[in-house]
């Protein structure tokens, strides 16, 4: 990853025929248009890719999280369950909407642990959000299970796993919708863009209607129907250029994964030499994205001797412990409970009662594993000399 490192003549093939019409906005403009309507196109190819009745393109992965919440009734009093390591955009588009993250631990999948999530669920908890994280799956059925047991609906982040499966079946597809982010650095790249994804037809309906303020869209997409509108919504719309480079790198998606996991697998053999290594666990090798290699030393200190001679050598690793953009702990704003708004909201209630508090000792188990992960993003292009650099990097700190 990340799919700009297969920009070719594609891409810019389905922008020329975007400029060509001088249309840039996704709806309307019939005739001059010339029947180019990329978004749309792109939206049915994703959904058909991921085996899903209907898709919805919006400007981010963070917007189709909002824009997903939204048309599942999500907002103020409600209560929404993630997990601890993530992109900040998954909680931040909780907080959003009105409603309140609630985070659980992780396993080793680095992803929602669901016996933590059981004992996560309250009365006021009313969506699960499990992360796909780092390219590969969430326990996603048994998620399910403690989600229908209590009868709340499930939205998969699949932000950093598009292409990924589990038994044949594509993340995102499991939930009642599934959302995708195709900013700079996601395995396939529209710059900035995200796509929902989901089988019910009035949820798909709703989010459509939303993205574009709530414009009736009875003839949908393409037009905008008759201007009627059955509640407020804001703009998230895909400009067509970006749906454009969509259609280009959804095509090559497939290439992609396979490429990565070629090249996932080389390094996976040369981490392999460390004494005392463990990989982190993936349910379906076959449908892993590829797009990370995550492994454990025996103990944080090991941890941190190992990354000091990777770096040293020019091949240092994540290290997700410290990283302040995707571990609980480290999200200091969260914990402070930061805000522009004079209120306070959204961790006050605008009435100067604090509404949430977060410790950021609450997730111990989840943080014993990210002290001594490490983890090497997975490039669609490898060198023989960057793969050299890394293995004698390696090699160097089998005596840490």
């Amino acid at each position: 990853m990340p799919g700009f490192e297969v920009f070719g003549a594609e891409e810019k093939k389905e922008i020329m025929d975007v400029l060509d019409t001088g249309v840039l906005f996704r709806y309307e403009f019939g005739e001059q248009r010339k029947g180019i309507f990329k978004v749309r196109e792109f939206e049915g190819k994703f959904a058909a890719y991921c085996g899903a009745e209907h898709g919805q393109a919006v400007t981010s992965g963070t917007a189709a999280l909002k824009v997903a919440m939204a048309a599942l009734g999500i907002g103020p009093g409600d209560e929404v369950i993630t997990q601890g390591f993530t992109f900040v955009a998954t909680w931040e588009a909780i907080f959003d909407v009105g409603a309140v993250p609630v985070f659980t631990e992780v396993d080793e999948t680095l992803n929602m642990d669901p016996v933590d999530l059981a004992k996560k669920i309250t009365p006021k908890t009313k969506l699960i959000i499990p992360v796909h994280m780092l390219g590969a799956q969430a326990r996603i059925h048994e998620i399910l299970a403690v989600a229908n047991k209590h009868g709340i609906p499930v939205l998969e982040d699949t932000a950093q796993a598009p292409g990924g499966k589990l038994n044949g079946k594509a993340l995102g597809s499991f939930g009642a919708c599934g959302t995708f982010s195709f900013d700079a650095v996601k395995t396939i790249t529209t710059g900035e863009g995200g796509m929902i994804i989901t089988n019910d037809e009035k949820l798909w309906r709703d989010m459509s209607e939303y993205h574009d303020h709530g414009h009736d869209h009875a003839v949908n997409p393409g037009g905008r129907g008759g201007e009627g509108r059955s509640f407020i919504g804001f703009n998230y719309r895909m400009m067509e250029l970006q749906g454009a480079i969509g259609l280009a790198q959804l095509a090559k998606l497939d290439d992609i994964v396979a490429r990565q996991q070629k090249n996932k697998a080389a390094l996976k053999e040369a981490v392999a030499h460390l004494p005392g290594v463990t990989f982190r666990t993936i349910l379906d090798e076959k449908g892993d994205s590829a797009s990370f290699l995550a492994f454990f030393l025996p103990d944080a200190e090991a941890a941190g001797r190992v990354n000091k001679i990777l770096a040293a050598n020019g091949a240092g690793a994540i290290a997700f412990g410290s990283n302040t953009w995707h571990f609980y702990p480290k999200w200091e704003h969260l914990l402070a409970g930061s805000t522009l708004a004079k209120s306070g909201w959204p961790f006050n209630d605008g009435k100067g009662k604090r509404r949430v508090v977060y410790d950021a000792d609450v997730l111990p188990q989840s943080a014993a594993l990210m002290a001594r992960l490490l983890v090497y993003q997975v490039p669609v292009k490898l060198s023989e000399e960057r793969l050299r650099q890394i293995t004698e990097a390696l090699n160097k700190a089998v005596n840490y």
